[in-house]
């Protein structure tokens, strides 16, 4: 087992100084368990609902192959939300970002269906993020599979360690930002490379310049996974952009999640446009 492991007891469960050790060290805390049979079939009925977020999917290219995604910029009150605003997910990230108010930046739904699924290029967040006037590093990501995520359906692959590169270039490549490829190539040489595998209800915590990547998936296994971006409250962007600045977070309680029915009224979500993305067209401006 790594020391990024941990598993999840919900009688006892709280951020240790092991966990915040490690995740300073490699950049992640991979918690396996954090949610139960009937809270993963919750989620899974709330982002599957023709209804509710499949309507604001849409697709992003590899050159080959397309996953599709739905980005929103605030978490609501429906099944995603109250998840992304539990002590389990906010309260968990929040102390291993070392205690200070965050709130939430944004959350998406990334699918690659099977067979058809589309890789995404070695990238930090910060590399997007930091075209959105945030200045500082400070902000994190929870990664939470809808299904199990294999080396056969395109699991998240990470470069331990990785976030203490600081922030890469990263270059337009297709549809994408990438990190710089050469520079990607040598730290490949000095760290450790990853297959994050999970199952459904394991949840991944990860700094936003940790080098991430996702192969293609040519199995015949979806892999869906909901992930909830946060910030500190004190990076607050100094410049409006097409993510929110702050706003205070309110955390309700982990047994909200099961009470919780809500899936079609998402009001208040404000659901992302592709063509609203300005950090990628400050990307592609900045290269190229």
């Amino acid at each position: 087992m790594s020391d990024s492991e941990f598993f999840y007891d919900p009688a006892t469960w709280s951020v240790n100084k092991q966990m915040v050790e490690a995740y300073e060290k490699n950049g992640y805390v991979l918690v396996r368990n954090m949610l139960s049979e009937a809270e993963i079939q919750k989620l899974r009925t709330a982002v599957e609902s023709s209804k509710g977020i499949q309507r604001h999917a849409y697709g992003r290219s590899d050159g080959d192959r397309k996953s599709r995604m739905c980005v929103w910029n605030h978490p609501g009150d429906d099944i995603t939300g109250v998840l992304a605003r539990s002590p389990r997910v906010a309260g968990t990230m929040q102390e291993l970002m070392g205690g200070d108010e965050i709130y939430h930046y944004h959350s998406k739904l990334m699918m690659k269906d099977a067979k058809s699924g589309g890789a995404f290029l070695w990238h930090q967040d910060y590399g997007y993020w930091y075209f959105n006037g945030c200045l500082y590093p400070e902000m994190a990501s929870v990664f939470i599979p809808v299904d199990d995520c294999l080396k056969e359906n395109g699991c998240l692959q990470v470069l331990t360690g990785s976030h203490k590169m600081g922030r890469i270039d990263h270059k337009t490549l297709g549809e994408q930002l990438g990190a710089d490829p050469e520079r990607v190539e040598q730290a490949k040489l000095a760290l450790e490379h990853v297959h994050v595998e999970m199952k459904a209800g394991d949840m991944l915590f990860f700094h936003s310049n940790l080098l991430h990547t996702s192969n293609q998936n040519h199995s015949d296994l979806r892999r869906w996974v909901f992930i909830v971006a946060f910030n500190k409250k004190s990076n607050n962007p100094y410049m409006e952009h097409h993510h929110p600045r702050y706003t205070p977070l309110k955390m309700v309680d982990d047994s909200e999640l099961l009470k919780c029915d809500v899936i079609e009224n998402l009001e208040g979500k404000w659901f992302m446009n592709p063509t609203e993305d300005h950090s990628f067209k400050a990307g592609d401006k900045k290269f190229h």
